[in-house]
């Protein structure tokens, strides 16, 4: 029976974080994912469900990576059938595109739908001499159709899409779509997501499977819909999604489609830690490196795979959060963990102090509270605020008796040391 691979997401040229090795790895997950789940496993055909680039303007470097992963299916004789995505779609007003170029150097099958004058779509077979056309019909009992990004227009465009294939002659035995489009309920903060309803005039069409791709999650509704989720995270919360290829085949008693994970990716670390407002600078430091030592004893973190670390720090602090080097803890984290992209995500808030004061209070009440709710606050300070509350307030009756500065020097140097027991009216 018929196998396949199906791809999507592949993202090639990903440069966030300003890391070549980030970029890197997009490349190296899909020669991994293609060596070991389409050239080892000698399947049919391989599919790819749109954002093949991470850029419809796409680098030398990263055009040659695409170059080569295709020409070693190429040389397998294995077809690759592909449709554009939302990020390499062609641009507005242009006809053409890298996965066009990549069609007409016989590297991959683009596989489009026409539009007609009238917005009517038909599909029409893959030509190899224009190198164009909408569906093909494999040697292996599988017909492929192609699709294009129609973003906010999706379900107007698949009951055309839907009628389209309804007019097609007679084919194999299945047959395959591919779009590019998310289903709702899959991830959350995703708008303009297809409910189910949406695609079931696809169902209704002859698709045995739906090849989606867009939503960076791996997912399969019903056994006719299926998305393999992006081949490498795009970011640190992808790092907890199911994700990688499906190896698919066509059984005589339905569809087998089995998510191969098993293939290069970047290992990625989320830690988390709970700040209290008892804690110095020095002890939420300390805090922090004590979560990452623990992760790489429990095993969680291996510093010699290079993950993507991250460690929030969350809570409340007794000191004034910017005062904390979060730049020199990232790079202290970044050492021990050896991990080529850390992520310290500082969110954290102020303790605001605020002793009561009753209505009726002396001044020398109401200074004292002042005094105590900022030193409380201070990092430095804090475990002797009310003593040190009460020796500002002396401070302040020795200035206002006229006591010759030099006392008052000394009586502030005492104060700090913590030796200072005179007041205004012992002077």
């Amino acid at each position: 029976m018929a196998r396949f691979l199906h791809l999507a997401d592949i993202h090639l040229g990903f440069d966030r974080y300003d890391s070549r090795d980030r970029t890197r790895d997009f490349y190296y997950a899909l020669r991994d994912v293609i060596e070991r789940h389409a050239i080892a496993a000698q399947v049919d055909f391989v599919v790819i469900a749109g954002d093949l680039f991470e850029h419809r303007l796409v680098q030398p470097a990263i055009l040659n990576q695409a170059q080569l992963c295709l020409q070693r299916l190429k040389e397998a004789g294995i077809p690759v059938l592909a449709i554009e995505g939302n990020h390499d779609n062609r641009p507005y007003g242009t006809q053409t595109s890298w996965l066009k170029y990549l069609s007409q150097w016989q590297l991959l099958t683009l596989l489009e739908p026409t539009v007609e004058s009238g917005g009517e779509v038909t599909y029409r077979p893959w030509d190899t001499e224009s190198r164009s056309g909408g569906y093909v019909d494999l040697p292996c009992g599988v017909r492929v159709l192609g699709s294009q990004w129609y973003g906010a227009t999706a379900p107007q465009a698949i009951a055309r899409l839907a009628t389209a294939i309804q007019a097609l002659p007679p084919g194999p035995a299945h047959t395959v779509l591919l779009f590019h489009h998310g289903l709702e309920g899959q991830i959350a903060r995703y708008s303009g997501a297809l409910r189910y309803q949406d695609l079931l005039p696809l169902k209704h069409a002859g698709v045995d499977y739906l090849a989606l791709g867009h939503i960076h999650k791996a997912y399969a509704v019903e056994d006719w819909i299926f998305n393999p989720g992006s081949i490498e995270a795009n970011n640190v919360e992808e790092g907890a999604y199911d994700r990688g290829a499906y190896l698919v085949e066509f059984t005589a008693t339905g569809i087998h489609a089995e998510l191969r994970q098993d293939y290069q990716q970047r290992p990625i670390v989320r830690l988390g830690y709970t700040v209290t407002s008892e804690q110095s600078e020095d002890e939420v430091i300390a805090a922090a490196i004590a979560i990452l030592e623990a992760a790489i004893q429990q095993g969680k973190l291996h510093p010699h795979t290079q993950p993507i670390v991250e460690l929030r720090l969350e809570g409340q602090v007794g000191f004034e959060r910017l005062s904390l080097d979060t730049r020199q803890l990232q790079q202290q984290l970044q050492a021990l963990s050896n991990a080529l992209i850390f992520l310290l995500r500082y969110d954290v808030e102020d303790v605001m102090y605020n002793s009561p004061v009753a209505d009726d209070a002396s001044r020398q009440a109401i200074e004292h509270s002042t005094f105590l709710d900022v030193l409380t606050g201070h990092r430095d300070y804090k475990k002797r605020a009310a003593e040190l509350a009460q020796g500002l307030i002396d401070l302040k009756d020795r200035s206002l008796a006229h006591q010759d500065d030099r006392d008052l020097y000394a009586f502030v140097d005492n104060l700090l040391n913590g030796t200072a027991s005179l007041t205004a009216d012992d002077a």
